[in-house]
């Protein structure tokens, strides 16, 4: 994946139920973590959202499992907005060990803006656009043409 910078990093606590009986963290759970850094990244990008009207679904998960996390890891997730379309957005996310800064995995996410009242697919408001851009320190806009 190319260099991205994330401004965006979220320690996690490990639970005990998080380890299988190999000795590590089961690849099931990394999403749970995923799911943490979504939720905070966007309430810290976007403040204003409001979470009970409007939000994302996930449509494409690309995972890469690249060493296993043990109990005793500290670990945290990294969050980072690539690209904004007309209806959808691109993230990345990776969890790293905050002791030695190793990747453990890298979930290459694409979400789409949804209409939670009506139950279907919506275009990503403007200020949703603007919000992340701000927040990523860069136009994230996907170019056409």
């Amino acid at each position: 994946m190319e260099n991205i910078t994330f401004h965006h990093t979220l320690p996690i606590q490990l639970r005990f139920n998080d380890v299988d009986k190999f000795g590590h963290v089961n690849n099931t759970v990394y999403f749970t973590y995923y799911d943490l850094g979504k939720t905070e990244y966007f309430s810290r990008a976007y403040p204003g959202i409001n979470f009970e009207k409007e939000g994302v679904v996930v449509v494409h998960l690309e995972t890469n499992f690249l060493s296993q996390i043990l109990a005793h890891h500290r670990i945290a997730v990294q969050t980072a907005t690539t690209e904004i379309g007309n209806k959808s957005l691109t993230i990345i996310q990776r969890v790293i060990d905050t002791d030695t800064n190793e990747v453990k995995c890298i979930c290459k996410s694409v979400l789409v803006a949804f209409d939670l009242e009506k139950h279907d697919s919506i275009e990503i408001p403007e200020h949703w656009k603007e919000a992340l851009c701000a927040f990523e320190g860069k136009d994230l806009r996907k170019k056409v043409g």
